[in-house]
């Protein structure tokens, strides 16, 4: 398998017999890694995509003279199909049945699968996030920008394609930590709802809202966006479409088209692929986001259509949250000691882990982010993309007059 797998790069392998082998053709940086007991050669043997994460995690796998991210570069770039063995194929087959069989996310699976990633301890979210806990992909419109720089920009250039206006009645389908809906408040004159399932985020956000005495302005509900009865002039989304489920798509455009007003503005953003797949990661969907999908634009677009959408702008955002990912692992390890007691040593290296390949796979494979601006009618449409920039311009100035320091 590794012979096969690793024919560019150069990997050594330890054995717990204690023999070594070296693959690939030895170019670049050399990776060295051990695995401890003869049982984990087996395991990453017969399913490699969820063993090799699971014996990193277990410390069983160990990484030596390097970092795990050089190793999944490497397994990135020589392509993961190439190290399937045939256990492994029809392990992976019978994944596909049974996520085509469970595809559809019910609310109560919803608040289950939120609750497996985003109740954990605010305190984790803390050590790596910005000071605004924005938990999705940020901006970096230049490179040389801050995470907290990105950030605002992300939530700025987010509002610009909104167009806000003082007055309008906003909602924020999947809130977070409750940034976005503050930022809309502040710099909008805005009424913001904004609905989450996570009971963490649900807490944390409308303490925040108090704490800046924002409350009678903006609110956050512990609420399925399929069970919200109200109509606004602006829907907003930031990082939950993911958690929709691919037999909810229509479902959930219909119920956005329903929510909002004729003349208003729906901007979703999202992870998006390249081309669409059967499968998402195994390690991922067990242990970070339970039922996630990654949609291609061409799983999404049809269903806008159905539900009477006009798409009036796509923006693809490539390499974004690859730097995002970056700077989190940086903060994330230099909190390390921090995660260990506030978990344990095993929790540190599978976060460590999904920061990494979800890093690799920004950077070396075919994800990247999309948002969209989509309407009800042409309306009083801008005739060029221009107003972006404009409104972008105008908030950076207002922000100096309103936002805290």
């Amino acid at each position: 398998m590794l012979a096969r797998g690793f024919r560019q790069g150069s990997v050594t392998v330890t054995f717990p017999s204690g023999s070594v082998e070296t693959y690939g053709d030895g170019t670049g940086r050399a990776c060295h890694i051990r695995l401890t007991d003869a049982k984990a050669v087996r395991e990453a043997w017969m399913d490699p995509e969820l063993k090799i994460p699971e014996l990193y995690m277990q410390g069983r796998l160990v990484v030596e003279g390097a970092d795990i991210y050089d190793f999944l570069v490497l397994a990135k770039k020589n392509r993961a199909k190439s190290f399937a063995t045939l256990p492994a194929t029809a392990i992976s087959l019978g994944r596909i049945v049974k996520r085509l069989w469970r595809r559809h996310v019910m609310p109560e699976h919803a608040r289950r699968n939120v609750a497996h990633h985003y109740d954990l301890d605010e305190k984790l979210f803390r050590f790596f996030l910005d000071s605004d806990l924005q938990y999705s992909c940020a901006y970096f419109e230049t490179g040389r920008e801050t995470l907290e720089e990105a950030q605002l920009k992300k939530k700025r250039h987010l509002a610009a394609k909104m167009r806000l206006c003082a007055g309008q009645k906003i909602l924020d389908i999947g809130s977070g930590w409750g940034g976005m809906g503050l930022y809309l408040a502040r710099l909008g004159d805005a009424d913001v709802t904004g609905i989450t399932l996570s009971e963490e985020q649900h807490r944390v956000s409308n303490a925040r809202a108090s704490e800046a005495g924002m409350a009678d302005r903006v609110r956050f509900v512990l609420q399925d966006y399929r069970h919200v009865d109200d109509r606004f002039d602006r829907i907003v989304s930031i990082g939950m479409f993911e958690h929709v489920g691919q037999q909810n798509y229509g479902a959930y455009f219909r119920k956005a088209h329903a929510l909002l007003r004729d003349d208003g503005l729906f901007v979703l953003h999202s992870i998006g692929r390249a081309k669409p797949n059967l499968l998402d990661p195994p390690f991922i969907e067990k242990y970070i986001f339970p039922n996630g999908h990654i949609p291609a634009l061409s799983e999404v677009l049809p269903h806008i259509e159905k539900a009477r959408f006009l798409i009036k702008d796509i923006e693809i955002l490539t390499y974004h949250y690859a730097d995002t990912l970056a700077e989190w692992r940086r903060r994330f390890r230099a909190n390390r000691e921090a995660v260990v007691a506030l978990y344990d040593e095993a929790f540190f290296r599978m976060w460590d882990l999904y920061l990494a390949a979800s890093e690799v796979n920004f950077r070396f494979g075919k994800l990247h982010n999309f948002q969209i601006i989509l309407s009800k009618s042409h309306g009083d449409s801008p005739p060029s993309r221009a107003f972006i920039d404009r409104a972008e311009h105008d908030l950076a100035i207002k922000e100096k007059a309103v936002m805290p320091d």
